[in-house]
C-alpha cells in the first residue's frame, strides 16, 4: 500500500475531479446494466463554510488520484462522494480518504459523519462497513429528504442505505 497525501481541493481540481467521478460512475453503469449513465455534476466550490473536498493523490505534487466531497449539516459531515481513479484502485486510497474525512470532520466539530450508498455494491456499504459506518435508519429532516432526491434523481438502480459512523467512539490519532 502506497502513503496517500491530502489536501483541500482548489479552484484548479474541479476539472479533474469531475473526471475521476465519471470515470469511478463507469463501473455502476457495468454493474447495473445501465445505458447512459447521466455524467457527474461540474464541481463548483463547496456551497458551505464548512463543506470541504479532501483530494488524495500519491505525492504532495502529484496529481488526484481520487476525493471526498463532504458535505455540512449540523452536527455532521455528510459524506456525498467519494471517488478514486481506476488506476490507483485497491491501493488503499479510499480507506485513506475515509480516515481522513473522519479527521476532517472531526477537526470541524462534527459529531458524526453520515452517507448514503448502494447496498450490495462491494466497494459501497460492504467497504464502508469495514471502515466502522453502521448502517441506521435516516433520523434528521436532512438525511430523509435525501431518500426523495434520490428517487427524483432516479438511483433506483439498486438497494441504497443510510450509513453513519459515530466520531466519538473513536479517539484522534
Amino acid at each position: 500500500m502506497l502513503k496517500t497525501f491530502f489536501r483541500q481541493a482548489t479552484a484548479d481540481d474541479l476539472e479533474l475531479l469531475e473526471a475521476i467521478e465519471n470515470e469511478a460512475d463507469t463501473l455502476f453503469a457495468t454493474v447495473f446494466s445501465i445505458v447512459g449513465w447521466r455524467p457527474a455534476p461540474s464541481y463548483t466550490k463547496p456551497s458551505q463554510q464548512n463543506d470541504f473536498i479532501l483530494v488524495a493523490s500519491d505525492g504532495p505534487k502529484s496529481d488526484a488520484v481520487g476525493f471526498a466531497h463532504v458535505l455540512a449539516v449540523p452536527g455532521s459531515g455528510h459524506l456525498e462522494q467519494l471517488s478514486v481513479r481506476q488506476p490507483a484502485a485497491n491501493r488503499g486510497h479510499g480507506r485513506a480518504l475515509v480516515g481522513a474525512v473522519k479527521s476532517e470532520s472531526r477537526l470541524r466539530g462534527c459529531k458524526r459523519v453520515t452517507l448514503r450508498t448502494f447496498a450490495d455494491v462491494p466497494w459501497n456499504a460492504p467497504f464502508y462497513l469495514s471502515c466502522g459506518f453502521i448502517e441506521r435508519d435516516p433520523d434528521s429532516d436532512f438525511l430523509r429528504n435525501l431518500l426523495v432526491a434520490e428517487q427524483q434523481r432516479g438511483l433506483g438502480y439498486g438497494r441504497r442505505v443510510q450509513m453513519n459512523f459515530d466520531l466519538t467512539d473513536e479517539l484522534p490519532r
